[in-house]
């Protein structure tokens, strides 16, 4: 197949995600994922591997294409059939995200899968917008081992009864699982249609050499990586339970352009949920190498060829079975990210960032009783790195969704925006400063369960050469709270959240950077 038909074979999958997303985003009914867009979107190939993806969150994909092949092994997949799983130890995240995953064939032929990963805001946890502070996975809320939600295109009522029943709005959750079965059936069809044109055989050989020019092109970056091994470690704050300074630790072993990823050194699980599921270890170390290569390189399964994981059993990148994991997903993943890349640093000092804010800052709340729940992510400072500035009050690095307007917010629920503005001189100091974290002020005006898990409250984003950025704050009525905590809101009480600014890079004379 010559250059310019596998570029057309390669835009038109990636379209098909795409139209996925948008389908899932205008057919959904929670403004979780219709308006944060907290979803993502791919297309496999009939051995799980990794053939596009949308740029959705890369914490979903990443995770996705670390574990998919390991859960449909186990199925006899027929055409109509659709799975659904939220299980950690199946290659989920956290129970929050949802997964559908639906085959496609050519007549009697398997050639492939399509998924989509969506957030579910109330998914019958023990506090509302289903991120509780949590020490056991049964308090996170409903767990799904793998299942078939369709058979033979027919959707198996009685099981979504049984998942939305949790529910304090059911009739919203239903729509959501209703969205992401119309986004499966309309990837399937767009599917249809694209090997219709080109035929069985050209998709299989299109397939193999996309993988392959991936490959190629992972190789040849990961060749420009000096041989050696490279170092760093960072630590949470803590875990909410009382453990403290939980250390993350890697060492990056390149040789002759692989690279061998360990992690031996991090700390045993904890008992809070910032443990994290090896696939979400993956995605973070996954994310990063991607980011490193050039824009028009592909995200698929001959990317990663070149990368090997050594994550301890037992240990908080590795959590066993039944383990909490709600926060390891969104707050343990980041740092992840972060310590990979200044590992990285020691290699590149001029392609690597200092650090972002590390923390999606997850703001939950809500009223079972009054039959409101909702939960949102808040952006940060980004690192700054050669040559740029961070960017301010954005969302990174292993989440990609956008914010909820204010306005939303209001019209929907008992709360009032006070405040919303980019969080001045957060940003870490350095030839090139780091990004600003955003401040966020929440009016409840109802009672109201909250939850916030946070990091980077104690620790902060380091710079490469400049300055930390700022620590983030949490504060209801101007009196500090926890990074991690749970309370109960009366009407008038105000939260204000103020999240942490990226790290600075170079000293003002000072160049290259050289991490200690």
């Amino acid at each position: 197949m010559d250059a310019i038909a596998l570029g057309l074979f390669a835009s038109r999958v990636a379209a098909i995600c795409e139209e996925m997303g948008a389908h899932l985003r205008r057919t959904a009914f929670s403004m979780n994922i219709r308006d944060r867009r907290d979803y993502s979107c791919a297309v496999f190939d009939a051995g799980g591997r990794l053939l596009a993806q949308a740029a959705d969150v890369p914490v979903h994909l990443g995770s996705m294409a670390y574990a998919l092949r390991d859960v449909i092994g186990g199925f006899r997949w027929r055409a109509g059939d659709m799975m659904v799983f939220n299980d950690p130890a199946c290659g989920g995240t956290h129970l929050p995200d949802v997964t559908l995953v639906a085959p496609f064939f050519d007549a009697r032929r398997l050639l492939g899968f399509v998924a989509n990963r969506a957030h579910h805001a109330d998914i019958g946890a023990k506090a509302p917008g289903s991120m509780p502070l949590s020490s056991f996975i049964e308090e996170e809320g409903l767990l799904i081992t793998p299942r078939l939600v369709m058979r033979a295109d027919e959707v198996d009522e009685n099981l979504l009864a049984s998942f939305v029943a949790a529910s304090c709005n059911p009739d919203a959750e239903y729509g959501d699982y209703m969205a992401q079965i119309v986004a499966n059936r309309t990837g399937l069809m767009r599917l249809g249609e694209l090997v219709g044109n080109v035929g069985g055989d050209a998709w299989l050989e299109a397939r193999d050499e996309w993988n392959a020019y991936g490959a190629r092109l992972a190789r040849a970056f990961f060749a420009e990586i000096p041989d050696g091994e490279y170092s760093f470690g960072d630590v949470m704050d803590d875990d909410g339970f009382g453990a403290t300074d939980v250390a993350i630790h890697v060492c990056l072993r390149v040789r002759a352009g692989r690279i061998e990823v360990d992690f031996a050194g991090t700390s045993p699980q904890v008992r809070g949920n910032i443990n994290c599921p090896v696939a979400v270890t993956a995605s973070a170390v996954y994310y990063v190498f991607r980011c490193l290569l050039p824009d028009y390189a592909p995200t698929c399964e001959g990317v990663f060829q070149g990368i090997a994981l050594k994550v301890p059993p037992g240990s908080l990148l590795n959590a066993a079975p039944g383990r909490a994991v709600a926060a390891g997903n969104t707050e343990t993943s980041m740092r992840v990210v972060d310590c990979v890349l200044g590992a990285l640093a020691h290699a590149l000092p001029a392609r690597c960032p200092a650090a972002a804010q590390g923390t999606m800052n997850n703001v939950a709340f809500g009223d079972a009783a009054a039959g409101w729940s909702y939960y949102e992510t808040l952006g940060g400072g980004l690192g700054a790195g050669r040559g740029y500035d961070g960017q301010s009050a954005a969302h990174g690095h292993m989440t990609n969704t956008l914010n909820t307007p204010a306005e939303l917010l209001e019209m929907a629920y008992p709360l009032r925006v006070r405040r919303y503005a980019i969080r001045r001189g957060s940003g870490g100091a350095g030839r090139h400063r780091g990004g600003c974290g955003l401040v966020r002020e929440y009016e409840f005006l109802a009672p109201a369960q909250v939850t916030l898990l946070t990091d980077r409250r104690r620790h902060a984003p380091w710079g490469i050469g400049g300055e930390p950025g700022a620590v983030g704050r949490n504060m209801v009525n101007g009196e500090e709270l926890p990074a991690k905590t749970s309370f109960l809101a009366t009407p008038g009480d105000r939260l204000q959240i103020e999240t942490p600014g990226g790290g600075g890079w170079g000293r003002p004379s000072w160049n290259p950077p050289i991490l200690s």
